[in-house]
């Protein structure tokens, strides 16, 4: 088989990544959203770790769109 065929692999392989980001990312939301409207008053002191695991599972998806990119130019 061709190498080629193969970074075009890996780098398909690393955006499935891209999109469990987005589902941890809407599963945090969703979560923190369904705690806030059981408890409203507690949901303004987890509003800042809902952005801060947002920002985590988003930096995971950069990084793997990194790496399909980098599979694809080198």
């Amino acid at each position: 088989m061709d190498p080629i065929a193969f970074k075009y692999l890996g780098a398909g392989l690393a955006c499935f990544g891209m999109g469990l980001a987005a589902i941890g990312v809407g599963q945090i939301f969703g979560n923190f959203l369904s705690g806030a409207l059981r408890n409203p008053s507690a949901a303004d002191s987890q509003f800042a770790r809902a952005f801060i695991g947002a920002a985590l599972a988003e930096g995971l998806g950069i990084f793997c769109l990194v790496v399909a990119l980098v599979l694809l130019f080198t």
